[in-house]
């Protein structure tokens, strides 16, 4: 599903990257910092793996979804995967038990599961990401 990601409370890194399988832009990502303040936000469109780092202490993240969540469906790919090249702003983090046993991209994109994730090139527009 589709997520819009913005932060109501505090401050954070918001992370979107590109997971679909025949993608020009497989593993590229894109970043930004959100405030409640500045009022930024990341769209991650179905195929795209979403993350953030929060950067204050009680921030709050606000997703804005175009499908139902559904744990049975949920998978991660590892937030520090040198492959992919995430510049997060901060080094020493508390990462959730999840996230840190998640597989690389290159092992998740062997699992069946991400056959799930194609890239269509004639539905989709050109995306600005990071490699």
């Amino acid at each position: 599903m589709g997520k819009l990601m913005r932060v109501t409370v505090g401050a954070a890194f918001l992370v979107a990257v590109d997971i679909r399988k025949g993608s020009p832009t497989l593993g590229k990502w894109v970043g930004i910092e959100a405030t409640a303040e500045n009022r930024r936000s990341v769209w991650a469109p179905a195929g795209f793996a979403r993350g953030f780092c929060a950067l204050a202490d009680g921030t709050e993240i606000q997703y804005k979804c175009t499908g139902i969540y559904n744990n049975k469906c949920e998978s991660a790919v590892r937030w520090d995967d040198p492959a992919i090249g995430i510049q997060w702003p901060l080094t020493d983090v508390a990462v959730s038990d999840k996230d840190r046993t998640a597989k690389t991209l290159a092992q998740w994109l062997a699992t069946p599961e991400s056959d799930n994730f194609q890239a269509n090139s004639k539905l989709e527009p050109e995306l600005s990401l990071r490699s």
